[in-house]
Parts: C-alpha cells; structure tokens; sequence
C-alpha cells in the first residue's frame, strides 16, 4: 500500500506538489494521471524517497521507503528506463541490481527471459532500443518479486505487443494481490489497464475514484433519440437544464440533461415512438480532457481549431 498524506514540494518558487493526500490500495491496477507539469513525477520522487518533502508525508507498506531494509523486496520502480550504464549488457545490469539484495542468479535468468531479453542479454545497454530499454527497467522493478510497483510510463517505446504484454502483467500482478500504481499519458491504454485512477493537476487532486465512475461522472446525462417524430419529440423535452442537438442525420436528437428513462416515459406518455435510445459516454480521454481543462500548464499559444485562420 502507498499512502501519501499532505504531500507539498516546492521547487523555488513554483509548487510542484500541493498538500496531496491519497491511498494506492492492493489488488488493483491504479492509474496515475495528469496534465504534463502535474506534478506526477515529482509525486513519485517524493514516495521514493528521492527527494524530500517540503510537507506532509509518503509511505509505502507503512514505512519510509529508506527504512526498508531490503527496499527491492518492497518496492520495484520504474522512473527512467534509460538510467543504466550504457557499457553494461541487460545481464550484468541486473546482476549488479541482485546481488545488493543477495538475490540469486536464477531469477536474473528468469527475468530476463520473462521480459523478451533472451537474444540480447549480453548485448550492451548502450546499443538497445527505446523499447528494449523499458524492457530492462520492468525487469529491473521486478527483479525482488516486491508488494508494490510504481512504474512511470512503462508502455512508452513498446510496440503493440509488448503493450499488451504489460498490460496482462499489470493486472495479472494486481490479481495476486499487489499494489500496482502506474503513471501514463496513453488514455486509451490505462482504460483498459487500470481499474483506480488519481487525477492531479498543478499538483492538486482532481479525482480519487474508479475508471468507471471518472467517465460517468465527465459524460453527464447524454443521450441520442432516434425518432420519426423528432421534432415533436424535441419540444416535448424542453426543459430548463436540458440542451437538445439535432444532428445531421434525419430523425437523430443529442439531448443533454435527461436519463434515458426520462426521455422513453415522457416519449410513451404522448405516444411518440422512439426507434433509438442510447446513453452515450465519453471515453477516457475524453473525461480526462474535460476535468483536467483548466489544469493545464502549458498551452498552445494558437488554438488547433483556428490554426487555418491563423495561416490564412
């Protein structure tokens, strides 16, 4: 378990954090997002122990991470994959990691097949691909079977089946009954990765909640109407709260501000036929786009949308 309490670092005079509190609990995939500039990596830095504090507190498995005796056995990370002497192949890397833990020459060898490593385990670091490298630095996490896992960007360089690959590792860990706090920019990856999200922006916590619940709680109450009657329909629904989008197909209404239910029961009750009627959410990104709007740092000085008008 990782529980941070009130969490606050500054970096001169920028708040990098800002009195953070959450709990990463076992047995699920937690995702840890925010806009770039969030604060996400100092976060992490600060539960590892990495840098101190200005406030508050983090924990991981109710101590410190220096207080751990054998840290690797705790905790596996996964900050930057690239942080490995280049001149080192993948085996002794990880040989070098094992032997400050006493952990034997097997689970190196083990790992490093685990991880796809085999054909170039005495291949120098230095020579390794993007994707390689994220390889190692999962290897490297994993190298003291630890509790909790704290990976920070670990798709990043993988191709689609090392993305899939980690993805069933993740959850297949979770399912043992692990903390697994990871931390993505890739929003179609974590929907389908994590089951917990924390959200933060500039620092501050946005959301602390489920997936499902993050996207429901940015889609509201919109619904597409499919009726002959359409027009009717539209005035019938009318409301104040409720905003009512025609679309360019004949017959099809977005109507925001009701449930499904109340739309059939008002369209039933003036014998109005309704040919379709689906909810419909946004995805993850989408929710993410939407709550993290006004939390972001930095900005296009010209609107993609105006970029034409712009250069016209």
């Amino acid at each position: 378990m990782i529980e941070a309490r009130n969490l606050t670092k500054d970096y001169g005079d920028k708040r990098a954090v800002d009195d953070l509190s959450f709990t990463v609990r076992p047995g699920v995939v937690t995702g840890f997002l925010g806009p770039n500039g969030s604060g996400k990596s100092t976060t992490i830095r600060l539960i590892l122990g990495l840098d101190a504090p200005g406030g508050g507190d983090a924990t991981v498995n109710g101590k410190h991470y220096r207080d751990h005796p054998a840290p690797l056995h705790e905790v596996g990370a996964l900050l930057e994959a690239r942080s490995v002497h280049s001149g080192r192949s993948a085996y002794n890397h990880l040989l070098s990691l094992a032997q400050t833990h006493g952990i034997p020459r097997g689970r190196v060898d083990e790992l490093i097949d685990f991880v796809g490593l085999h054909d170039v385990a005495d291949k120098r670091v230095g020579q390794f691909s993007l994707g390689m490298g994220q390889r190692l630095g999962i290897a490297s996490a994993l190298l003291g079977d630890p509790s909790t896992l704290i990976l920070d960007e670990p798709v990043n360089g993988l191709d689609p089946e090392g993305i899939h690959w980690i993805r069933n590792v993740l959850k297949s860990l979770a399912a043992e009954g692990r903390t697994v706090f990871v931390s993505s920019h890739l929003m179609s990856e974590m929907s389908l990765t994590a089951d917990q999200l924390i959200v933060i922006g500039r620092g501050r916590l946005i959301a602390d909640t489920s997936v499902d619940e993050f996207v429901r709680q940015a889609s509201g109450k919109l619904v597409r109407v499919r009726s002959p009657r359409a027009a009717e329909l539209s005035v019938l629904l009318a409301a104040p709260g409720v905003t009512i989008g025609e679309t360019d197909e004949d017959g099809l209404l977005e109507v925001n501000g009701l449930s499904p239910a109340e739309i059939g029961d008002a369209a039933s009750e003036h014998a109005i036929p309704i040919h379709e009627l689906t909810p419909l959410q946004a995805s993850l990104e989408e929710a993410f786009m939407t709550l993290t709007r006004d939390e972001i740092e930095f900005k296009p000085l010209v609107d993609v949308e105006k970029k034409d008008e712009v250069a016209a």
